[in-house]
Formats: structure tokens, C-alpha cells, sequence
């Protein structure tokens, strides 16, 4: 779908994603040759730069993150000339009179699109400021970007705030994940073919266990971290987006409601913590010193400018369950964490063992299929199954067909934001939270940060370059079951 014209109203445009992801995004939209001609970008921050100043903090900061293979000359230049920079206090409502007078005044045919790339704080005041000075109207959409609040209420606080002003459907609640190409494939996988639908249910299904790991430590995100911690920062949003997406029934079409649906009914479907289960079915750890790659990394609390007596965790895994017919007593496995062993998000439906061996082989010597879809840093699928080794004899062993979409598509692949730009600037809000979904994700986590509070719990110590706390193979162990790097065979 072309796109129309429009100008895009970045806050934050200054800041470390606008650089490192948006613009970059945006440029290799205009590479491609998506964007209109007249289409304009305004990048709004606090500095008191010049069109130019800010201009060569863009050759500065966003160039060096578009691949070598994507950049052109032309391009650049042709993009560079859409930008825009307007000094701005969003706090103070006379200082939007600067973006007024950067925006054009007819919006005929012209969509206007606010990206808040900014604390969530500021969400319901430039809400509201947009709309005090007529900026926010019928054709306007705004983007929310996480973390959207940091519990219930809060949550529940930016979805009034902001409804005040744009009706639920201008409003784009981002969640890049869901923006990759793999988390596409998994909706095309399921709903696009026959071959696992009479298979994906409780009868066939172990258990499905969704990891999202770095290597990485916080880096230069300690101040917004150590008040987030992993709960917030991604369990809240990405994997229960990812547990959605693989545990949601057929929508009845793919369209933007049908599909939130879906993925609501999910979210209200998870069964409820009680005090014994948050203590069985919640780990919490952070980083210790250690070594990733052979290079030797302070722990969390020896972080410049960290507290030395942080509780912030920075590793939790978790049990979940989903009280319906499709999925009763099938464990869902959560888990996500920094300086851990190896970077990849990936998502493992484990099927159920064979019930009888004909073979001169034990059960146990039959590793169990599965379906593992590789998010990053490969995108991909991999169908395990159990295969005759060559020779006399039946003997069988583990083997792999694995799907690389690099190898498989030869085009060039848009990265998540790219998709999610081109989304927001078409009006399309399949990938989007809707306010009811967010609520619901909050109302599910909140139990656990309020036990972590009321009850002192301190996250368990593990070692950076490690999968994280024992406490999580126990976890998992309790239902004789492993982590998935656990169980690899060792010829594998």
C-alpha cells in the first residue's frame, strides 16, 4: 500500500533511539523509495541547535548504524533534506508555537504523525499541549514507545491521558518485537498453513518455553534500568506479546481488532499468581562479575554510577499457565536477562514424546520434536526430528530441517522499526496494543513486582556469561524438564 504524505513529528529526535533505530529506519524507507516526495520529518529536542548543527549530529550519531550495503550517496542527501529541527520544551505549552510554524497548516491529503520517543511522563503533557495548540487533529495518529508505565495505574493513567486527546484509533502503542520478520512468519505458520494446527493444543504439546537473551550488560541505560529492572523492561511487553502470538486462537480475519482480540482473550486467559506460586514459579536474579566472549565484565552493582546495594534485577524467568481448553496444563517458560551465555530470542513449542518405542532403543533416547522459531540474530525455523542413522542396524538420532529466511529470500528484509513506521504512517494497527491489552498484561505482572516489593526480595546472584541462576533450571526442573540449551544432545 503506497503511502500518503505526511509529516512526521519526532520527539525526541535527538536521543539515543531516534539515532540509533528511527532515522536509520526512515532512511532506508526512502531508499526504497517509499516515501512521498513532499513528505517532511521534524526532530524536536531541547538543544538550542540550528537545521545544520543538528544535521551534522545526524551524520554523527544515525549514519554509522545503515549497513554499508544499504547506504547511497543520493539517498542520503535526499533524506537529509526532509529533516528538520525544532528546539522545543515539551513541558512549557508556549514554547509548540515553533512546531506550529514547522508544520504545514493544510492537511488535505497530509496525515500528521507524533512519535514519543520520550519518558512516559511526558506523554499526557504533549498530549495535551498538541492539542491546545490545534495540532492534534482527526487525521493525526501519535506512537507511544515503551516502557508505558511502570504498573496498572500508571498504565491506565497514559491510556486516559492520551485518550483525552486521540480516539484509540490514532493511537500506536510500539512494540518493536513484533515488528520482526520471524514474529510475521510465526502468524503466517500458524494461520497460512494446515500441517500444526490439529497439533498445536495440550494433547500434543509439552510445553513452550520463549527466551529472550543478551550478552550485553545495561551499557549507558543504567539511570532508566535500575528503576525498570527485566520485568518491566521486557517480560511486561515483548515476551508476553511473543506467549500471545503462539497461544492465540485463529482470528477471524487479519485485521487490526480481530487480531487484538485474539491476543486479549490470552492475556485474560493466564492464570492468576497466588503467594505459593509467585514463590515456585517466579526466579529473580541479577548479574554478577564474569566473562562474556573471554572478556572479563563488572557485575550489575559494580556498573559506573550504580547503587551498590541494588535490588534491580537484571535476569526472571517464569512459569505461565492459560486457563483454557486449548492449552490447560501446558507450561509456558519465560525468560529473559542480560550478560547471559549467548544473544538470541527464540521461541520453543516442545512436542510430547512417543509413547512406545518398536525400536532397540529406549524411550529416553528419543529426543522429543520441536519447533523452534529463531528471532535474532538469526531469523529462522528449525523442525527437530528423529531420523535412521546411515548403516546396518535402526538406529535412530536427532536430526534438524532448518529454514534460514536469508538463504530462503534473497530480498532485502525491512528490520522492525522500518515495518513499524511504514504501519503507523498507513494507519495499520494489527501490530499495535490496543489500551484493554496493555491493561491486561499489567494486571498479570503486577502481582509479582508487588511481592518482590512487600516481601524484600532480593534477586539471586549468577554469573555474567552463565544462563543465569540455578534457581531457573529448578524452575523448569520441578516439572522434568530443561531449558533448551540444556538438553541438547551431546553429539549435537
Amino acid at each position: 500500500m503506497a503511502l500518503t504524505d505526511f509529516d512526521l513529528a519526532l520527539f525526541g529526535g535527538s536521543g539515543d533511539l531516534a539515532m540509533r533505530k528511527l532515522l536509520p529506519a526512515l532512511y532506508n524507507r526512502e531508499r526504497c523509495r517509499d516515501i512521498p516526495s513532499t513528505a517532511r520529518i521534524i526532530c524536536i529536542g531541547r538543544h538550542e541547535w540550528s537545521r545544520e548543527a543538528f544535521l551534522t549530529e545526524v551524520e554523527k550519531n544515525a549514519k554509522p548504524h545503515i549497513a554499508s550495503g544499504n547506504f547511497s550517496e543520493a539517498a542520503w542527501n535526499a533524506f537529509c533534506a526532509r529533516i528538520n529541527y525544532v528546539a522545543l520544551d515539551a513541558m512549557n505549552p508556549a514554547s509548540y508555537q515553533a512546531l506550529v510554524d514547522a508544520m504545514r497548516q493544510e492537511t488535505t491529503g497530509i496525515n500528521r504523525v507524533f512519535y514519543l520517543a520520550t519518558p512516559p511522563s511526558l506523554f499526557a503533557t504533549v498530549c495535551h499541549n498538541l492539542a491546545a495548540c490545534g495540532l492534534a487533529t482527526p487525521n493525526s495518529r501519535v506512537v507511544l514507545e515503551k516502557p508505558l508505565g511502570r504498573d496498572l495505574a500508571s498504565a491506565k493513567q497514559i491510556n486516559e491521558e492520551v485518550g483525552r486527546v486521540f480516539a484509540e484509533s490514532q493511537i500506536f502503542r510500539i512494540d518493536h518485537y513484533l515488528g520482526k520478520e520471524t514474529v510475521q512468519n510465526l502468524l503466517a505458520l500458524r494461520f497460512g498453513n494446515v500441517l500444526f494446527e490439529p497439533l498445536w493444543r495440550r494433547e500434543w504439546i509439552s510445553d513452550v518455553q520463549i527466551t529472550i537473551a543478551e550478552e550485553l550488560g545495561v551499557g549507558n541505560r543504567l539511570d532508566y534500568y535500575d528503576t525498570a529492572g527485566a520485568l518491566r523492561d521486557m517480560l511486561q511487553n515483548h515476551l508476553l506479546q511473543l506467549l500471545c502470538i503462539v497461544a492465540m486462537e485463529p482470528p477471524v480475519a487479519a485485521t487490526p481488532d480481530a487480531v487484538r482480540d485474539e491476543k486479549l482473550k490470552v492475556l485474560r486467559s493466564l492464570k492468576r499468581f497466588t503467594p505459593h506460586m509467585l514463590v515456585q514459579n517466579v526466579v529473580r536474579g541479577q548479574y554478577r562479575s564474569g566473562y562474556v566472549d573471554g572478556v572479563a565484565v563488572p557485575g550489575y552493582r559494580k556498573e559506573p554510577g550504580a547503587n551498590p546495594g541494588s535490588r534491580t534485577e537484571t535476569f526472571v524467568a517464569v512459569k505461565a499457565e492459560i486457563e483454557t481448553w486449548r492449552w490447560a496444563g501446558v507450561p509456558f517458560y519465560l525468560r529473559t536477562g542480560k550478560r547471559m551465555a549467548d544473544q538470541l530470542a527464540e521461541i520453543v513449542v516442545r512436542f510430547k514424546s512417543i509413547p512406545h518405542s518398536i525400536f532397540a532403543q529406549p524411550n529416553s533416547s528419543f529426543q522429543p520434536n520441536s519447533l523452534i522459531i529463531r528471532l535474532q540474530p538469526d531469523e529462522g525455523l528449525q523442525l527437530n526430528l528423529m531420523a535412521k542413522t546411515p548403516g546396518d542396524g535402526m538406529r535412530l538420532r536427532p536430526v534438524e530441517l532448518e529454514l534460514d529466511f536469508r538463504e530462503t529470500f534473497k530480498q532485502p528484509r525491512m528490520e522492525a522499526y522500518e515495518r513499524l513506521l511504514l504501519d503507523v504512517l498507513r494507519g495499520q494497527l494489527t501490530l499495535f496494543m490496543r489500551s484493554d491489552e496493555l491493561e491486561a498484561a499489567w494486571e498479570w505482572v503486577e502481582p509479582i513486582l508487588n511481592y518482590w516489593e512487600q516481601e524484600g526480595i532480593e534477586p539471586m546472584p549468577y554469573t555474567s556469561g552463565t544462563w543465569g541462576p540455578a534457581a531457573a533450571s529448578a524452575l523448569i526442573g520441578r516439572d522434568g524438564l530443561q531449558w533448551r540449551e540444556e538438553s541438547l544432545p551431546e553429539e549435537l
